[in-house]
C-alpha cells in the first residue's frame, strides 16, 4: 500500500520504531522509579509522590499481592478516580505480573458486576465513596479480596480538610462494611515487608483488560498486552520526544482508568515527568486554581474540557509561558475552540486519534503544526487503510471505514472469539468503526462513527456535519444529531441542542441549518435540552439520545 503519510513526517521521525526499545510495563515502571527517584512523579492537591516513594509503596503492594496468593495473570480491578493511590496500585500490580481491569467508579452496581464477572477479577481496589455499589453484588463475583481507600489517605492534613469541597460529585454516605475480605489500603502500604519476588513478564502477557464504552453493544474487554502498550509508548516517544525530552510537568484531567490518560501517564513516566492529577475536572474554578500553581508544559483533554476552561474567566489569567503542547483526543475539537485556545494560551491544539483496541494512539498531528481539522498522521510502524464494506481499499479522498494495523493493536476481545474475528479483516487489519478519509498528504480525517450514520431515504448523513452547522448558530452552545425511525424515509435527522440563553426557537434552528445543508440533512425536529448526556471524558453520547427516543416506539407507544 502507498504510505503517503511518511512524506509529511517531521524531520527526524522514523517510519518504524526500534522494536528493541519496547519493554514490559513492569520494566518501564521499575526503570523509571530507579532513574528518577528524587523527582516528583505524581502530584495531587499539593501533595507530591516522588518516583522513589512510588517504588517503595508499589513494591509493598506487589509483595502483599503475592503473600495473598495472587499470581501472574490474575485480574485486579482498580475502581479509583485520579488520586495518588492509583499509580501506586497500577505499578504494584504490574510488578506482581497481574492483569489490570480499569473500571469507571461511576458505573452502576449492575454495570460493575458485569465487568467484574466478565473479567474474572479476584481482587478489587476501590475508593470508599463507591464501596456501597460493590457490597450488594460482590457475592456474585469471583472477588476474594477487597482493598478500600479514602480520598485523603495520601494527602497532607490541611488538604484532607479541603478534599470534600474539591470533590463534590464524589461525596457519598459510606455504609458499614460486612465483607470479611476487606482490608484498608493504608494498612497494606504501612506494613513493612520484603521486596516482591521477581516475576518474569513478557511482551505477550496481558497487561490490561480495557472495557470499551459499550457504544456498540455489550461492553467488551480489549486484551492489551505489555507489548501492545509498550509499543505505543515507544511510538509516542518517536513522535514527540524531541519536543518534550526534558522532564517537566503535565496535567491529567482525563480519568486514569481511560486508555488515553493511562497510556500518557506511562509514556511520561518513561520520560521522568511530573503528573498533576485533577480529581474533579468539572469543578472548573478549582481546576484553574490548581494549574495556576504549577509550570504546566503539557495538557491532555477533550473538546468539552477545552470549551469549559475557555468559558471560565480565571483561565485567561493563567501563566501559559511553559505550555508546549495541548493534546486533544477522544472527540473532534471544534475549529472555533481550537482558535480560541490558541488566542488565550498561545498554544496550538494538537489533535490525535486512537481507540481502546489500539492502546490507544493511531494518529497524531505533528507537534506545533497548524490546526487543520485532521486527527493527524499514522504514527511510526502504524498503517491506516480506508476500506468499503467488502474490505476493498478506496481511493485517497474517498470515505470508508478506517482500518488499522500495527504493534499496538490488541490481541483480542477477552473471551469473545466470534466478536474478535468479526472485528478484523484478513492480515490483522482492525476495523475501527470510524468513517473517514486520507488526503493526498496522508492526513486522516474522521467524518463519523459508522454506527452513528443516519440513513435518510438511502442518503447517508453524518451527524458531525449537522452538528458543525448547528453550533454556528449564535444561540446554541452544544448540539447532537441522531437518526430516528420514520415510516416514510426510514430515518430522519433529529437535533438535540443546549441553548446559550432561554429563548431559542426550534424553527429558527431548522432555518439556520437549511442555509448550509442539503435538504435531506436538515433536521426535521429540534429538541431543546438543558444538557446532553456525556461519557466520563466528556464525549457526547448520541446513543443515549437515540435509545431514549426510540424506547417508547419499541414498547408500542408514541415517540417523544
Amino acid at each position: 500500500m502507498q504510505r503517503t503519510w511518511l512524506r509529511s513526517y517531521s524531520p527526524g521521525v522514523p517510519a518504524t520504531i526500534d522494536s528493541g526499545l519496547v519493554c514490559s510495563l513492569k520494566t518501564l515502571v521499575e526503570e523509571a522509579c530507579t532513574k528518577f527517584a528524587p523527582r516528583p512523579a505524581f502530584v495531587q492537591m499539593g501533595t507530591t509522590l516522588t518516583y522513589g516513594q512510588l517504588d517503595q509503596l508499589s513494591a509493598r503492594f506487589a509483595r502483599w499481592l503475592q503473600d495473598e496468593g495472587f499470581n501472574k495473570g490474575d485480574r485486579l480491578a482498580i475502581i479509583l478516580p485520579n488520586i495518588l493511590q492509583y499509580p501506586v496500585i497500577l505499578a504494584g500490580a504490574l510488578r506482581a505480573g497481574l492483569t489490570i481491569v480499569n473500571i469507571n467508579p461511576l458505573l452502576t452496581p449492575s454495570e460493575l458486576e458485569y465487568q467484574l464477572v466478565d473479567s474474572g477479577s479476584g481482587i478489587v481496589v476501590i475508593l470508599e465513596n463507591f464501596a456501597h455499589k460493590l457490597e450488594p453484588i460482590i457475592g456474585r463475583t469471583a472477588v476474594r479480596r477487597t482493598c478500600v481507600t479514602a480520598l485523603g489517605d495520601f494527602l497532607a492534613f490541611r488538604r484532607r480538610m479541603l478534599v470534600n469541597f474539591a470533590i463534590k460529585h464524589l461525596r457519598k454516605q459510606v455504609p458499614a462494611w460486612s465483607i470479611s475480605s476487606t482490608i484498608s489500603l493504608r494498612a497494606v502500604l504501612r506494613a513493612p515487608g520484603a521486596r516482591p519476588a521477581v516475576v518474569a513478564v513478557g511482551l505477550d502477557d496481558v497487561a490490561f483488560l480495557q472495557y470499551t464504552g459499550g457504544t456498540t453493544g455489550v461492553p467488551k474487554g480489549a486484551a492489551l498486552t505489555h507489548g501492545n502498550v509498550g509499543a505505543n509508548v515507544v511510538q509516542s516517544m518517536a513522535w514527540v520526544a524531541s519536543a518534550l525530552a526534558r522532564p517537566e510537568m503535565l496535567v491529567t484531567a482525563i480519568p486514569l482508568y481511560h486508555i488515553f490518560a493511562l497510556e500518557c501517564s506511562l509514556f511520561f513516566m518513561r520520560l521522568g515527568w511530573s503528573n498533576l492529577l485533577i480529581v474533579n475536572p468539572r469543578d472548573l474554578q478549582s481546576f484553574v486554581a490548581e494549574i495556576s500553581r504549577y509550570p504546566i508544559a503539557l495538557m491532555t483533554g477533550v473538546n468539552t474540557l477545552f470549551k469549559g476552561l475557555l468559558n471560565t474567566p480565571e483561565f485567561s489569567r493563567v501563566d501559559f509561558r511553559h505550555l508546549k503542547m495541548t493534546l486533544g483526543g477522544g472527540m473532534a475539537v471544534e475549529p472555533a475552540i481550537a482558535d480560541r485556545w490558541r488566542e488565550v494560551t498561545g498554544n496550538v491544539v494538537t489533535q490525535a486519534w486512537g481507540l481502546t483496541e489500539c492502546s490507544p494512539a493511531v494518529c497524531i498531528n505533528p507537534p506545533g503544526a497548524e490546526f487543520n481539522g485532521s486527527v493527524g498522521l499514522p504514527i511510526p510502524s502504524t498503517e491506516v487503510s480506508v476500506r468499503d464494506e467488502e474490505g476493498t481499499e478506496v481511493k485517497d479522498g474517498e470515505l470508508g471505514e478506517l482500518c488499522v494495523r500495527g504493534p499496538q493493536v490488541m490481541r483480542s476481545y477477552w473471551n469473545r472469539p466470534a466478536e474478535t474475528a468479526a472485528t478484523f479483516f484478513p492480515d490483522r487489519w482492525l476495523r475501527t468503526g470510524d468513517i473517514g478519509r486520507l488526503d493526498s498528504d496522508g492526513f486522516v480525517f474522521i467524518e463519523d462513527r459508522k454506527k452513528d450514520l443516519i440513513n435518510v431515504s438511502g442518503f447517508k448523513v453524518y451527524p458531525s456535519e449537522v452538528e458543525a452547522v448547528a453550533v454556528t448558530h449564535p444561540q446554541i452552545a452544544e448540539a447532537a444529531a441522531v437518526g430516528c425511525y420514520d415510516d416514510h424515509s426510514g430515518e430522519i435527522v433529529v437535533l438535540y441542542v443546549v441553548p446559550k440563553a432561554a429563548a431559542l426557537d426550534p424553527k429558527d434552528v431548522i432555518d439556520h441549518c437549511r442555509h448550509a445543508l442539503a435538504p435531506y440533512k436538515v433536521p426535521r425536529q429540534v429538541i431543546i435540552r438543558a444538557e446532553l448526556p456525556k461519557s466520563n471524558i466528556g464525549k457526547v453520547l448520541r446513543r443515549c439520545l437515540r435509545e431514549a427516543r426510540e424506547a417508547p416506539r419499541a414498547r408500542g407507544g408514541q415517540r417523544n
